[in-house]
């Protein structure tokens, strides 16, 4: 398994914890008072952040991005529903170190 096919399952599994974060705990916390689930959904959304950075730059040395496209990326996972769209993007894109058929 190359680098980009383990970042895009870690941005779908960020941007869903960051939805959850967004639109389920903070709901909860404010009009519920049950900040428990903010603590909890905020910490697997922090750890899911940082796989998210650490398996950019992976993917970004594999497959030698110019340092503007990294940034975008990086960007995304700051947005609702962008990492969806950067997987998306990411789907048809070819690792560059797979063997050409």
């Amino acid at each position: 398994m190359n680098s980009l096919s383990i970042f895009r399952k870690v941005a779908i599994a960020e941007g869903i914890s960051y939805l959850l974060l967004l639109f389920v705990a903070m709901p909860l916390k404010y009009f519920a008072n049950l900040p428990m689930y903010v603590k909890y959904t905020g910490w697997a959304h922090g750890l899911l952040f940082v796989l998210y950075a650490a398996t950019l730059v992976l993917s970004w040395q594999e497959q030698k991005w110019k340092f503007g496209k990294a940034v975008l990326i990086f960007l995304a996972s700051l947005l609702p529903f962008a990492p969806f769209i950067v997987d998306h993007r990411l789907k048809d894109e070819r690792p560059e170190n797979a063997s050409s058929i």
